[in-house]
């Protein structure tokens, strides 16, 4: 008879990608390249493709909170990560919902502007990420545009980078992870992981004639699936670098676009 292998449960509270290449869809493949069941939590409809976001229907604020119940009822994550939140009330349901309990390691990729340019996050919604939602965090995985947002200046080095994330840890109380993907003065992807005692210094080289969206949720979703693996949190930052690197390295073609290669 055949042993039933138990594997851990990792949530995504984000949106929906109609195109298959970011948000919800990206996660669950990321986790289940991983070895992790994986959860969602939809806040969000996109009509989206590789090239533009045509449209955004948020869900409700009850029916976001309804599916962290339903999930945490019967199938606890062992680690839990946002992604597009979208608007004020989608973020405060999230912020409530995981105040009133104990919490699962929770990384919050804060995702604010799309690959093309479109807007994922309100105005509104930033003043409670940074005052109610990133205090409940235990990591933090801004690009370099959404740093600029959290700090208030515009990070052009991988020096800036360094000092950004002491100062996104000093601020918020959570570990940053600040991604230098947008920095090209170098031959290397650099990222700069800082939690108050660790610093790491990532680094993956470029991959050349690749262009994809969905790796900064990628990347934080591997995050998740390491840390719901039992891996310490330094640990989990060097596997969630190493997926998603081999993800891109393993991209396809989807007609005149590239997808990321989630699985071996």
């Amino acid at each position: 008879m055949s042993r039933i292998v138990k594997w851990p449960v990792a949530l995504t509270i984000a949106g929906s990608d109609s195109g298959g290449g970011a948000g919800i869809q990206a996660d669950l493949k990321t986790f289940a390249a991983l070895g992790v069941h994986g959860a969602s939590v939809i806040t969000c409809l996109t009509a989206q493709n590789p090239r533009r976001v045509l449209a955004v229907e948020p869900c409700s604020p009850e029916i976001v909170r309804l599916q962290m119940e339903a999930v945490f009822e019967e199938l606890r994550p062992a680690a839990v990560k946002t992604g597009m939140l979208f608007s004020a009330e989608i973020m405060r349901a999230v912020v409530v919902f995981f105040k009133k309990q104990k919490r699962p390691p929770l990384v919050v990729d804060p995702v604010m502007i799309s690959t093309s340019g479109a807007a994922l996050l309100k105005p509104a919604a930033i003043k409670i990420l940074r005052e109610q939602l990133l205090p409940l965090a235990t990591l933090v995985t801004p690009n370099l545009d959404e740093t600029g947002i959290l700090i208030g200046r515009k990070i052009a080095s991988v020096e800036n980078m360094r000092v950004a994330a002491r100062e996104i840890h000093a601020r918020f109380g959570c570990a940053a992870l600040v991604k230098g993907g947008h920095l090209r003065d170098g031959r290397d992807a650099v990222d700069i992981f800082f939690d108050g005692r660790t610093e790491l210094l990532l680094r993956a080289p470029f991959i050349k004639g690749v262009s994809t969206h969905g790796t900064g949720c990628t990347y934080s979703a591997a995050i998740v699936a390491a840390l719901a693996s039992n891996h310490d949190l330094p640990h989990a930052v060097e596997i969630g670098k190493r997926h998603v690197t081999a993800a891109i390295t393993r991209s396809y073609r989807i007609g005149k676009y590239s997808a990321l290669g989630h699985f071996p």
